[in-house]
């Protein structure tokens, strides 16, 4: 089971959220919050293995509970709820840490397929989310092309390979079966490339990989 905790400071939204999570039989709602410092208190007192997050509450927001839980607890994979308009958040957001993002409006098997995957140890990014980050980053120049190169140049061959599929928003099974390699073996070289790299997560590395002119 996967057990999970929301975290919104709209009630109606949370019984959505809920509702939605009930249809599936391997997720399971360990905890409900109205802001961070709520999601925070629950993770202290629960095991939680993924916490889906407003970006936007009162006294402490998604961001800033999404950065706390790096250090509470590392293992808990974030999904963020976002709305347009909050791109520059999107890439804060990134930044620290978040596997995943949804905009409130995306179907209701799209928080499935979010939860499972960043449980997964995948990213997930809704496709509607992902073009306009893509498109923050690329007009931001941040982190710059040329330390993105200097970032990738001590990879091997086939770890560049990785990153570049990463880049291209592939899964692991994706990966695999473009390289020929067993899906374990994927999830081992994602492990070294972040270790490598200095990345928290799989979007960190997609957008490294796109600054670097890997997935063009």
């Amino acid at each position: 089971m996967i057990r999970v905790l929301i975290a919104d400071d709209e009630p109606l939204m949370r019984a959505g959220i809920k509702a939605i999570l009930g249809t599936a039989d391997d997720i399971e709602l360990v905890a409900e919050a109205g802001d961070g410092h709520e999601a925070l208190q629950a993770v202290r007192e629960r095991r939680v293995d993924v916490a889906v997050l407003d970006i936007r509450m009162p006294r402490m927001d998604g961001l800033a509970c999404a950065r706390e839980l790096k250090t509470l607890a590392p293992s808990v994979r974030v999904v963020m709820l976002t709305t347009f308009g909050e791109d520059e958040n999107i890439v804060r957001a990134l930044s620290d840490g978040a596997a995943g993002f949804l905009l409130k409006d995306s179907a209701p098997e799209e928080l499935l397929r979010a939860v499972r995957a960043v449980h997964n140890g995948e990213a997930y990014l809704s496709p509607m989310v992902t073009s306009r980050v893509v498109g923050m980053v690329a007009t931001s120049g941040q982190p710059k092309r040329q330390e993105a190169q200097r970032a990738v140049a001590g990879l091997t061959e086939r770890e560049v390979e990785v990153l570049a599929l990463l880049g291209q928003g592939m899964s692991n099974a994706d990966v695999g079966a473009k390289l020929h390699m067993s899906e374990a073996t994927v999830k081992t070289y994602v492990s070294r490339l972040l270790a490598k790299l200095g990345l928290t997560n799989r979007v960190q590395a997609a957008l490294l990989a796109r600054d670097a002119g890997l997935a063009n």
